[in-house]
């Protein structure tokens, strides 16, 4: 079955009760059982919904994995991976990464005993001599947030196999329509389903995906005993979501190509960060593991001041100033107070995320009016 025709089908049905083809919401907190431990397979809402279900199958069908596990954020779901660890185990996580990630490693999971070592990866061959016989886990993005760094996948899974260690890709970026990490080696996915899964702003929502049975049910235990379990109105928006998840990919990919280009054109841009230019250090790469570049990138201005990046930011109109990204709508947002400001400045400066970058989501609008927009902005 081809992709599109999977994020359509796989891993729902109609409802036998009624021949809905949707599936239904199951808004319920708890299962009558005809007597004590029988029961048609659900005893209690936090521990299984028939809506969850069927988006945990999709999403294993959609990753090529075997078990989808959701959470209520795509924080939820990085706090279930880590809960895999134990006190005194080590992390090797990019140094260009979602400040929310960043903040739950060294503020609520380093005081529990976990040691995080934040590295550049773009040489996958630097992770090997950072691992010590402590380290069980490497945490990867690719493309990473906001600098669409480029992780080589495959190397990082040779690496972390040879050492026996855990592979864990938040491919939140890509979405599954541009990258499955699990065909390259992964042995976990992690999403923000908030973003391009769910697709419409409208919803918050995060996955683990695995394809090992034994990870899978510690994560399942994890999902259960710490109840950070979506509700099942969400569950069915990112089921609707997904069924369009390659149509609208297709776009993003469109549009974002022609504003890469536009904004590199510009006089007034510096820099731009976006994994299709072919100059972009692991282009070649990015062209092996991903079936597209999406419409995620970063920008800073020639005038590198921070009062011209204001100014850009808060006078566009099509792209709106805020938080996320993903959604059908053009999104533009300032990293360094916002999705990144967690991380202290001395730390964003040197990983080279600099306070007057700006980091667009490209929405499905029609691309020569976000161009125009865009002009406006910047003069």
């Amino acid at each position: 079955m081809k992709l599109g025709t999977k994020l359509i089908h796989a891993g729902v049905a109609p409802d036998p009760s009624t021949g809905a083809i949707m599936t239904p919401i199951f808004q319920t907190s708890t299962y009558v059982q005809s007597a004590p431990g029988q029961h048609k397979g659900y005893e209690y809402a936090r521990t299984q919904n028939p809506t969850r279900d069927a988006l945990q199958n999709a999403l294993a069908a959609i990753e090529n994995g075997t078990h989808g596990i959701c959470f209520g954020s795509g924080l939820a779901a990085t706090d279930a991976v880590l809960k895999l660890l134990n006190p005194g185990d080590e992390i090797i996580a990019t140094n260009d990464l979602y400040g929310g990630t960043y903040r739950i490693f060294t503020k609520v999971f380093a005081k529990y005993g976990l040691k995080f070592t934040f590295i550049p990866m773009q040489d996958a061959r630097n992770i090997e001599s950072h691992i010590t016989p402590k380290t069980k886990m490497i945490w990867i993005e690719t493309p990473t947030n906001p600098l669409l760094n480029i992780i080589d996948i495959h190397a990082a899974a040779q690496i972390a196999r040879k050492n026996e260690v855990l592979l864990a890709v938040d491919n939140t970026f890509a979405s599954p329509y541009l990258q499955n990490p699990l065909d390259l080696g992964a042995d976990i996915v992690v999403h923000s389903a908030t973003k391009y899964l769910g697709g419409h702003s409208d919803v918050v929502h995060g996955a683990v995906i695995v394809k090992n049975e034994a990870l899978a049910q510690q994560l399942y235990f994890i999902q259960n005993s710490t109840g950070g379990v979506p509700g099942p109105q969400d569950c069915f928006l990112v089921l609707r979501g997904i069924k369009t998840l390659h149509v609208r990919m297709q776009r993003h990919c469109e549009n974002g190509a022609i504003i890469a280009n536009y904004l590199r054109n510009h006089p007034k841009v510096d820099k731009v960060y976006w994994a299709g230019f072919t100059d972009h250090p692991n282009h070649d790469i990015a062209k092996t593991q991903m079936r597209g570049f999406g419409g995620m990138m970063s920008f800073t201005l020639k005038d590198d001041s921070l009062e011209s990046a204001n100014r850009v930011l808060s006078n566009t109109h099509l792209f709106s100033l805020a938080e996320s990204l993903g959604g059908v709508e053009s999104l533009i947002g300032h990293p360094a107070t916002m999705t990144h400001a967690s991380i202290p400045r001395e730390e964003r400066i040197k990983n080279g995320l600099a306070d007057s970058l700006i980091r667009l989501s490209v929405g499905i609008e029609d691309a020569d009016d976000l161009v125009e927009d865009l002009k406006k902005a910047i003069g």
